[in-house]
């Protein structure tokens, strides 16, 4: 096999963004010629939904925390690690969709597949329901915010409100089939988006040192120990683990609906579209914080926040911080909801009913949000926020790295059906730099005798 093939999958090198095989852009796997615009916007549109039910991860409760940290300390200096977190992502689920799609098995499901022993795939289930949780952690905590500033209902009470909600909304909405759930969160992320569209506009930002926070970095920042502390919580509360388990399991409902190398194409367009919109979202939270908050130089709360910005824009601009964040919440714990179904369902093998399922995942991430508000009162509501999304961030590589093997597994995907090369390295350097910085943020944060300038 020449080199040029080993590392582009063909001998005639790239012929799309990625590759043919890849489902991208490819042309020989791509839409056929004879097709008209409207039939292939049909089939895209057939194929969108489970990408803004993953999206819907990516602009939860936990970005707002570190979005708005970032912005207040470091004004538009972090806009990078968005960017880059969101190519990040764009890339990892690309994989998962290639993992149900071609392997017609979801990430949970591989890895119990693959690690037999439960002294290896125990611990990896493990970590993974800890990634959840604290991924709904950060959910409940949002909507028990919101639900305070626009009712003002208290934290504790709308911490519960969260936790049933969503079991009733799962059993309703849920039970009609999948599409009518893709279609409510879709509408939840559109307010989210329209919100923060209004917030920046009213906020009125430096456009130039926009451009030069999202592409001209001062790297400098990093030596500091709380900006890399924010940045890892950004990266992890933007490239999520539950999300790649999620994915991996959801575009399955898509499958049978076209050819796979045809459906890999599709759903992750579904998935890069919904992805883009999220990055939009996440980068008018720092934008926002950063013109309307500069002077604070330190958020203690999301509600301090709303506060904060209906002073600094005007009363509308707190109500709607308040409304985004509400829908924001409802959104995330749905989908977090279902990421716990299939982590479960996946790793352990049980036959156990939807809602019985989505009552242990709810009650497992409202116990700590109970437990930390009244012992330590909602003051510290915002740390446990921003310490949730440290928490995915040192467990995505647990997440990445399988997904990473099994995709370029012929067990798992074919041997027809293996990415490029340049695919799997690209994976694994994302995987191997998450550890670096996760190790990193370690040896900063707790010592460990090392000097760090």
């Amino acid at each position: 096999m020449s080199s040029r093939k080993w590392f582009w999958g063909t001998e005639n090198g790239p012929t799309s963004m990625v590759d043919e095989r890849t489902g991208l852009l490819g042309k020989a796997n791509g839409v056929a010629p004879q097709e008209s615009r409207w039939q292939i916007a049909r089939k895209l549109l057939s194929f969108l939904g489970p990408g803004f039910v993953v999206s819907v991860g990516y602009v939860d409760p936990g970005n707002w925390a570190t979005g708005l940290e970032a912005g207040a300390k470091y004004q538009y200096e972090l806009l990078s690690i968005i960017l880059l977190a969101n190519l990040m992502a764009m890339l990892l689920q690309h994989l998962a969709v290639r993992l149900g799609i071609l392997g017609e098995i979801d990430l949970a499901a591989a890895t119990r597949k693959h690690l037999k022993s439960p002294w290896v795939w125990v611990p990896m289930w493990i970590l993974a329901e800890v990634a959840i949780i604290a991924c709904d952690l950060a959910e409940v905590i949002g909507g028990a915010i919101a639900l305070k500033l626009l009712f003002g209902v208290p934290v504790v009470l709308g911490i519960l409100v969260t936790m049933v909600d969503v079991l009733f909304f799962l059993s309703g909405i849920g039970s009609r089939g999948f599409r009518p759930l893709e279609l409510v969160i879709v509408v939840l992320i559109a307010i989210v988006g329209c919100c923060f569209g209004i917030e920046v506009w009213l906020a009125k930002p430096e456009y130039p040192s926009i451009f030069r926070g999202m592409f001209l970095p001062d790297l400098s920042i990093f030596q500091e120990q709380h900006a890399l502390f924010v940045s890892l919580g950004i990266i992890g509360a933007t490239v999520m683990p539950h999300n790649l388990y999620l994915h991996s399991g959801i575009v399955q409902h898509r499958l049978g609906m076209e050819p796979p190398r045809e459906a890999v194409k599709l759903a992750t367009w579904d998935s890069s579209i919904a992805l883009f919109l999220a990055f939009l979202v996440n980068a008018s939270i720092l934008i926002t914080a950063a013109a309307g908050l500069s002077s604070v130089n330190s958020i203690t709360s999301l509600e301090d926040a709303a506060g904060l910005l209906g002073k600094a824009l005007g009363p509308v601009a707190g109500v709607l911080f308040a409304l985004a964040l509400l829908a924001s919440g409802q959104s995330s714990t749905i989908s977090g909801t279902l990421a716990g179904q299939l982590v479960f369902e996946g790793f352990v093998r049980l036959p156990i009913s939807p809602w019985k399922r989505r009552l242990i995942t709810r009650t497992l991430a409202v116990s700590p949000a109970l437990l930390v508000v009244m012992l330590s009162g909602e003051q510290k509501v915002n740390d446990m926020l921003l310490w949730s999304q440290a928490v995915l961030s040192v467990q995505l590589p647990f997440a990445i790295i399988p997904l990473v093997i099994f995709t370029a597994d012929p067990n798992f995907v074919g041997e027809d059906n293996l990415p490029p090369k340049i695919l799997t390295m690209i994976g694994w350097t994302i995987a191997l730099v998450l550890i670096a910085l996760n190790l990193w943020m370690l040896i900063m944060q707790f010592g460990f005798g090392v000097e760090v300038m």
